[in-house]
């Protein structure tokens, strides 16, 4: 089983939302943008010329033509020609630019950019999105080595610079493939040492998760799960919580919870099948749990997220 790819599915089944912005395209140096903090995952490719980009709290970053800015939690940033310049509010410059009237145009050499959002569901909660960086940064380099990466960017250029018939329902769906690739060229281009992106890398603990992710209806116990990775039950609960963030049977409720509400929404089983599949044999049980973690029993759940 492919671990990333089973839980980048289940962002996407929990209805992740990706927005392409209109094409920035300013003077080399006098302009300045910032971006409030919000709920969204933003990202950045910079097209042409260079510029920097500042995330709160951080010293500013220099761009380069073709580097990739992943901003996964949404954090308050900006982006300008200069750090020092003065930054006009994100809402400001797109009135602007939708009246007609673009700030920031001169005569001087241009930087253009292009960048996007990605709106994730606020209930899905799991370590993997919170084990990521404040801000991811992908070189051009790296970029060019991770070719789809470069690729599908270069492809979303065109479209963007081109809208023809479609153009918004293929921009969304090369978003999605966007996010995809950078977690991977993320993944390939740091050593990471702690967090849930680690537990990833090693072996021993993505075997237990491999092995709940598979069967998430089987009676787990601590011992057994540690039999999968190879280790000890105190090394293995000490190893997986280090890694993980949270206890191994913890990580398993969790899991199956997600699991549910994919099965309650996408599906017609009753509730006492999706129970059994998440490995609750008492509907009760199952109708407590849920209800204990997501605020509405199962029930509402179903009504409330079928269209």
């Amino acid at each position: 089983m492919d671990l990333l790819s089973d839980i980048l599915e289940s962002i996407r089944l929990r209805k992740l939302k990706a927005v392409i912005y209109p094409k920035i395209t300013v003077s080399k140096n006098l302009w300045g943008i910032e971006v409030p903090e919000d709920n969204s995952s933003q990202f950045w490719r910079l097209l042409k010329g260079t510029c920097y980009l500042k995330v709160s709290g951080q010293t500013a970053v220099k761009m380069e033509k073709g580097e990739i800015f992943f901003i996964p939690h949404g954090a308050s940033h900006q982006i300008s020609g200069n750090p020092q310049n003065k930054c006009v509010p994100a809402a400001q410059y797109g009135k602007a630019l939708r009246n007609g009237t673009p700030l920031f145009k001169g005569d001087d050499e241009e930087t253009v950019l292009m960048g996007g959002h990605f709106e994730m569901d606020p209930s899905f909660r799991h370590p993997f999105i919170h084990s990521l960086p404040k801000l991811i940064h992908i070189t051009a380099m790296q970029s060019e080595l991770c070719f789809w990466l470069n690729n599908v960017a270069i492809f979303m250029n065109e479209e963007i610079s081109d809208e023809q018939a479609g153009t918004k329902l293929i921009l969304a769906r090369l978003a999605d493939i966007i996010f995809i690739l950078i977690v991977r060229a993320y993944l390939n281009q740091e050593k990471i040492e702690q967090g849930f992106l680690m537990a990833l890398k090693d072996e021993r603990i993505s075997n237990s998760l491999k092995s709940m992710h598979e069967s998430p209806e089987k009676e787990w116990t601590v011992e057994q799960l540690a039999i999968t990775a190879g280790m000890s039950r105190s090394l293995f609960s000490k190893e997986f919580k280090r890694a993980v963030g949270e206890t191994p049977l913890s990580y398993l409720t969790n899991w199956r919870i997600i699991k549910s509400k994919e099965f309650l929404s996408a599906t017609k089983e009753n509730i006492s099948e999706v129970a059994a599949k998440v490995g609750y044999q008492s509907e009760a049980a199952f109708n407590r749990l849920f209800k204990a973690k997501v605020g509405v029993t199962p029930a509402i759940y179903r009504r409330n997220t079928i269209v």
